[in-house]
């Protein structure tokens, strides 16, 4: 068998450790992967789908509400917590099942312990209590919530990772923190029924995100009757006999049911035995790796969130597929960051992808900035006023739209295909140039005429002038 028992070894069976396992398997090499909990990692158990199959419940209030007003007559309507969540763990669980056979299809070994470094080339698997020796090892255990263990009365709150196990549908609940799973549960819990309050540290919600996004979502929250607090955080979590009272350091007091921590996510490297074997890591435990994904061991790898690059579901499995394809396949593509395209699933959806206007000026002598909003036709007829946006950020130098911002229905299906213009480096000559589909919403995209804003950048010895005085 040689002189190691695996070609590979992989630590972690997300979405990042399978891809990587059954391309590398596909050619040839002997492959095993170690996985402590289910497979499927995040993204399939405790996140991005588990997620979304909420966020379509969520979405039917607005549903049977909008009926009336295209002549339907709806009864009268309930929700039921249980059975959301039994269909839920149905799902998840076919998911984890189809995850297993195509490992094994591959001739993937999978083994259930956890894998903990002992040497460049040797894995102990926790609970068998057994070394395994590989050429080369994969590290992808993905990441973990957040949590200030030093708040005071941390122990009382919840994160994503229980919010999918709630026994009963809270009545309220206080959602910490402003990026992706934050505004995402205030809009399920929110659809659902729930009195639902948001408060983040920062001076708005989404950082990082194109400000026109930012605040149109933040108006369409608050819309909906979500209480968005920002430039607040909590110092203390007091438990009570009715529930939870969140103190903040401006001095409020949000009682709930349920108070929710999304606040970031950390890589999950406690226990990996990284020190022991010499793996590199940066601030925040994230293992350092180079283009194809090596640590600064030679024969180590890590691919997705535990690297803490771009930590999204789709990201991760590209790497796991380009780091088996360079060390297994031979091949010297790596992995490519340029215009990823992404959606928050938020009510409304955000999809984006390329540059924010902000991040535009910076790399940017002239924009162009063509933004449209407007009412979708759908809610015409059903008296609901919840305004759609979309917005392009055009390089005015070269035409090349370096940036489009989407805000309301359907927003993460239109920019899959936005991103693909923008990866190829479109220009808006071309978007004019493609007739439009009517009537759908996507057709703003194509017949954006007037920029609502220019901006250009003053002349460099202009700049140095007034920086002079």
């Amino acid at each position: 068998m040689g002189a190691f028992d695996y070609d590979l070894f992989v630590i972690g069976a997300g979405s990042g450790g399978v891809r990587a396992a059954r391309i590398a398997a596909g050619y040839g090499a002997r492959v095993a992967i170690a996985e402590e909990h289910r497979i499927g990692g995040t993204c399939v158990i405790r996140g991005c789908v588990p997620k979304k199959l909420l966020v379509y419940a969520s979405r039917f209030r607005d549903e049977f509400e909008d009926a009336a007003g295209y002549g339907w007559s709806v009864g009268e309507t309930a929700f039921d917590w249980p059975t959301l969540i039994a269909a839920k763990d149905r799902e998840v669980a076919r998911l984890e099942a189809a995850y297993r056979r195509n490992l094994e299809a591959a001739g993937v070994e999978i083994i259930a312990a956890r894998g903990e470094l002992r040497g460049p080339h040797t894995v102990h698997l926790a609970g068998p209590g057994r070394d395994v020796t590989a050429r080369t090892i994969l590290i992808a255990t993905g990441g973990q919530p957040n949590l200030d263990r030093q708040l005071p009365g941390i122990e009382h709150v919840i994160t994503s990772n229980e919010a999918f196990h709630l026994e009963r549908l809270p009545e309220s609940i206080v959602i910490a923190g402003g990026g992706y799973i934050a505004v995402e549960f205030a809009g399920i819990f929110n659809g659902l029924g729930a009195r639902t309050t948001l408060i983040y540290r920062g001076e708005e919600i989404l950082r990082g995100f194109d400000d026109d996004l930012r605040t149109g979502l933040h108006a369409a929250m608050t819309a909906r009757g979500i209480e968005v607090i920002c430039g607040d955080v909590f110092s203390r979590i007091e438990k009570t006999d009715t529930g939870l009272v969140g103190h903040t350091r401006q001095g409020r007091a949000l009682a709930a049911e349920q108070i929710m921590f999304a606040i970031g996510r950390s890589p999950r490297v406690e226990g990996l035995g990284l020190d022991q074997v010499g793996v590199a890591q940066g601030w925040n435990g994230a293992i350092v790796v180079d283009g194809t994904g090596r640590t600064s061991v030679d024969s180590i790898y890590a691919v997705g969130d535990v690297t803490d690059r771009v930590n999204l579901t789709p990201v991760a499995i590209r790497e796991g597929h380009a780091f088996a394809d360079i060390v297994f396949g031979g091949k010297s593509a790596a992995m490519s960051y340029d215009a990823i395209a992404t959606a928050v699933f938020s009510t409304p959806e955000i999809g984006t992808v390329g540059l924010s206007e902000a991040e535009a000026r910076e790399r940017c002598r002239a924009l162009d900035i063509y933004v449209a909003r407007f009412r979708p036709m759908k809610q015409t007829m059903t008296g609901r006023d919840e305004p759609a946006m979309m917005k392009l950020v055009v390089d005015a130098q070269s035409d090349v739209v370096v940036g489009c911002h989407l805000l309301g229905p359907d927003a993460g299906e239109l920019i899959q295909i936005v991103g693909i213009l923008v990866k190829l480096g479109a220009t808006k000559a071309q978007f004019d140039a493609t007739v439009a589909v009517h009537p759908t919403m996507a057709e703003e995209l194509v017949t954006l005429r007037t920029p609502a804003r220019r901006w250009r950048a003053e002349d460099p010895a202009t700049e140095r002038a007034r920086t002079a005085t």
